[in-house]
């Protein structure tokens, strides 16, 4: 099994340390950064986030997974930044204003990091305005918008608005997601995109951005 395999597999089953010193040996054996990166991390999260999607894996694996992943990409960030190598977007994530709930948007975060996002998580209760004022300082083409609550879902609404008035349609895309959340209230709302779980938000992500 070639070295980016065994990133792979060890990434799968969450072994943050085996994770961390295979990316090391890779490095020392001159592997590209940005073939660790594809055919090692980011391959080991897509298949953690095609089980999850399948409920094949809970939440659990997924945080192992995850936190195996940020192991391996803390000794290769300087490098991939060296190399030139670009993340495939970057997503302003926040849960909406009036709403407390941060679990839904920690997974997609994960999983957006998993399929080589540069994600910046704006917390909980976050002001349109906000989210809007850190996409344009982050240079982001994506804000993720969350809510449990059916009384915080028009606060969404506003994020849409937010991004119309600040001449920024077209260019930051808008998804959103939650247990009360369905398409058809992102289709009312003027949303881009709506995602029933963190792997379908990732694919959605990719979607919007025009990446594989």
């Amino acid at each position: 099994m070639s070295l980016l395999e065994q990133i792979k597999e060890n990434l799968i089953k969450g072994k943050a340390k085996e994770v961390k010193e295979l990316v090391e040996k890779a490095i020392a054996e001159k592997v590209k950064p940005a073939d660790i990166l594809n055919q090692g991390l980011l391959a080991g999260m897509s298949i953690i986030g095609e089980r999850f999607k399948n409920n094949e894996v809970y939440v659990p694996e997924v945080l192992i997974a995850a936190r195996a992943m940020k192991s391996g990409m803390e000794i290769l960030k300087p490098l991939l930044a060296a190399a030139g190598v670009q993340p495939k977007g970057t997503a302003v994530i926040g849960t909406v204003k009036g709403d407390l709930h941060d679990i839904g948007k920690n997974l997609v975060g994960m999983m957006l990091e998993g399929a080589g996002f540069r994600v910046v998580d704006a917390g909980i209760n976050v002001e349109p305005d906000k989210m809007v004022q850190l996409a344009k300082e982050n240079s982001a083409n994506l804000i993720g918008c969350s809510a449990l609550l059916t009384t915080t879902m028009t606060n969404m609404k506003l994020v849409v608005e937010a991004v119309k008035a600040t001449g920024l349609t077209g260019k930051v895309r808008v998804m959103i997601g939650g247990a009360p959340v369905t398409q058809a209230f992102a289709d009312e709302i003027g949303a881009d995109g709506y995602a029933a779980d963190a792997a379908s938000a990732a694919d959605l992500a990719k979607k919007l951005s025009g990446v594989r």
